[in-house]
């Protein structure tokens, strides 16, 4: 079995590789579009195909014979997209078809991180924010349309636990981290006078915004990701390579599975990957998949630990440790809603999403006291403890 470890901006995530496979370590350096990125390859058969594999006729390896049908090769291209590794697994019938979707998948990302951005001072969604307290209705791109609309709606369920307008408490605790120190209060309560989903305004009919309030900050932190990682799949189906995974920060969308296989493997972490408490498995095609806790982005001062996430409500980094996993149809249906569950906690968010007929799937985990208390949101699809 090997396993490929993603290390993400909330929690380290394994994809486990059970396919049985041929291939070689041999790792080729691609340039496309003056952006370099690695590709590896193997050579991956069904079941199906165990009675032919004595040789490898008619097989396309990286340095190009020909291939058979029916015959796909497992490639994997990572490359540094939203200020972190963006990572592409999927399967092709040679190379040139794998390098040509996976430089458009990158290409993909690149254009929505000039989009969605709060980093790049001049992305759209930058110029939205400085347009806040003016009355003006700002015509927006579809892309940014489409995460704003469901941004605003998963707001109004969860009656504000996520908001896209805490930027400005997001740049407190940005400050606070790279200064071991916590934000004044003052400084957090002039922030919270700044945020409020209530004072995005979508205008459905005319696809303008307008912020009502001054010098607002969007922050689409727990969701554009998630559109990003969909976006790439999206390309990646356009050219044929549907059996996909792709993955960025913890979180994942996901395609149809390997070739033979019923679905992805991964392997989730525990709480703490630091005790003896066994890793679960899960088995995904075709959905999102996301992560949200405090394991790798937190302040730790005077013995209390704060995390990245941000109470919209309170202006504070959450302070208890959780660990919050979500399945939903797309990457960033599930993006959103790890965050949103992370904010109002397991109980709350039992009440909302806790009935059949919701969108997601979740596994929820809970550090009191000295004890991890484990909450579900539907049947999670754990597979055994191997």
């Amino acid at each position: 079995m090997r396993a490929g470890t993603f290390l993400g901006i909330d929690h380290p995530i394994k994809w486990l590789e059970t396919e049985l496979s041929l291939g070689s370590s041999q790792k080729l350096q691609l340039v496309n579009n003056h952006q370099e990125f690695s590709i590896r390859s193997r050579l991956c058969f069904s079941p199906l195909l165990l009675g032919v594999l004595l040789f490898l006729v008619g097989c396309r390896s990286p340095i190009g014979s020909s291939n058979r049908r029916g015959h796909w090769q497992r490639f994997e291209f990572t490359q540094p997209q939203m200020g972190l590794p963006f990572r592409l697994v999927f399967y092709a019938p040679d190379t040139d078809v794998a390098a040509q979707a996976a430089a458009e998948a990158f290409k993909r990302v690149s254009e929505l991180n000039n989009i969605l951005s709060d980093y790049e001072p001049e992305s759209e969604l930058n110029r939205l924010s400085r347009s806040s307290g003016q009355n003006l209705e700002v015509k927006v791109s579809p892309e940014l349309w489409k995460v704003l609309a469901m941004a605003q709606q998963r707001a109004k369920e969860s009656d504000g636990a996520f908001d896209v307008s805490v930027g400005p408490l997001v740049t407190l605790w940005r400050k606070a981290r790279r200064d071991h120190r916590l934000p004044e209060p003052g400084s957090i309560r002039e922030a919270i006078g700044r945020v409020g989903y209530e004072n995005i305004v979508l205008n459905p009919r005319t696809q303008t915004v307008r912020l009502l309030t001054p010098h607002m900050r969007l922050d689409l932190g727990g969701i554009a990701k998630g559109f990003a990682l969909d976006e790439a799949l999206r390309v990646l189906r356009e050219h044929g390579c549907s059996r996909a995974l792709v993955t960025g920060g913890g979180d994942m969308a996901l395609g149809e599975p390997p070739p033979g296989k019923r679905g992805w493997k991964i392997e989730i972490p525990p709480l703490d990957s630091q005790t003896n408490e066994p890793s679960r498995l899960i088995e995904l095609k075709n959905c999102g998949f996301a992560t949200s806790g405090d394991a790798v982005q937190k302040l730790e001062f005077n013995g209390v630990r704060y995390s990245h996430i941000v109470d919209p409500k309170t202006g504070l980094g959450l302070t208890d440790h959780n660990l919050v996993y979500v399945i939903a149809r797309d990457s960033m249906t599930a993006d959103s809603y790890s965050t949103t569950l992370s904010v109002l906690g397991p109980l709350k968010s039992k009440t909302l999403w806790g009935h059949p007929k919701a969108p997601i799937k979740a596994r929820m985990l809970r550090e009191l006291n000295t004890a991890v208390e484990v909450f579900h949101l539907g049947k999670f699809p754990l597979l055994s403890d191997e």
